[in-house]
């Protein structure tokens, strides 16, 4: 199976949904239904105890999909995580622990930063693409234009607080090559089985315009 950079990853459609899964049986259905809507890239993060499970099963049953894991916080949720079969990673934050294990894992890695402490420090380890977490409650789109300026060859995936609402005004931005939002797989959608709705997000977030690089 080829490889992916996170350059690819981010720049397949314009949101990434973030995931959270509390039943495997939904893991099927739901990654079918954003694939249906044009959204291959799913982070399901490790949150839950069906999370690895459900990450197994699209990896296996729904080959379309490029299924990564969120909220890999160490060494182990990454190990984890690529035995379930994820294609790219996911953390909340940065270090170079974790930063440099991926890359020898040859696991794709985002990470999470939200200071210009942060960005330096996974600059210097060569990660080019961050997600800036989180995103509102660190300063929003007027953060990611502050950071413009020092950091102009960083492209980011704010996350954290994004909405079909205001995930425009992010994308918009020069240095925003997606985003990442939880509001394409909500878990009442999921439990009542609504999954059609989910494609109609899906398509909706797949249509959103951004910034083209």
């Amino acid at each position: 199976m080829k490889s992916l950079t996170t350059l690819q990853i981010l720049q397949d459609a314009p949101v990434i949904p973030v995931i959270v899964i509390n039943d495997e049986k939904h893991a099927i259905p739901l990654a079918s239904a954003l694939v249906s809507g044009g959204i291959r890239m799913l982070e399901v993060t490790l949150r839950t105890a069906a999370s690895l499970g459900a990450i197994e099963r699209i990896s296996n049953e729904v080959p379309e999909a490029i299924v990564g894991a969120g909220t890999v916080c160490n060494q182990a949720d990454a190990d984890a995580a690529l035995r379930a079969g994820a294609r790219f990673v996911v953390s909340p934050g940065y270090t170079a622990v974790l930063g440099r294990y991926c890359r020898q894992i040859g696991l794709p890695l985002l990470p999470g930063v939200s200071t210009p402490s942060e960005i330096m420090m996974a600059m210097e380890d060569g990660y080019s693409e961050l997600k800036f977490f989180p995103a509102m409650q660190s300063g929003g789109v007027a953060m990611l234009k502050a950071f413009s300026g020092p950091f102009e060859q960083i492209r980011f995936c704010p996350t954290g607080g994004i909405s079909s609402h205001n995930a425009g005004e992010f994308l918009a931005l020069q240095n925003v090559v997606c985003v990442g939002g939880s509001w394409l797989a909500p878990s009442d959608l999921m439990v009542s089985g609504h999954f059609t709705q989910i494609t109609a997000f899906a398509r909706e977030a797949k249509a959103l315009r951004r910034h083209v690089l």
